[in-house]
């Protein structure tokens, strides 16, 4: 799985897990949700994603590195 793909599938992963604990456990979980849309908001403008950055430490590769096989 490439940093893209997995960058996309977490803060999916995030917003559903922020919106059941604000149903379920308390009504202030709703700020990660709007935490994760606005990181998602600025990252595209900046290029600058922590999750992503954090991925890359941790030895995923990009979608460029995946075709060309480095």
């Amino acid at each position: 799985m490439s940093v893209e793909r997995a960058t996309m599938a977490f803060a999916g992963f995030m917003v559903m897990l922020s919106m059941l604990l604000t149903a379920t456990v308390h009504h202030g979980f709703i700020w990660l949700t709007l935490f994760v849309g606005a990181n998602l908001f600025q990252s595209a403008f900046t290029r600058v994603c922590p999750a992503s950055m954090l991925m890359r430490k941790l030895g995923m590769k990009t979608e460029a590195e995946i075709a060309l096989g480095k």
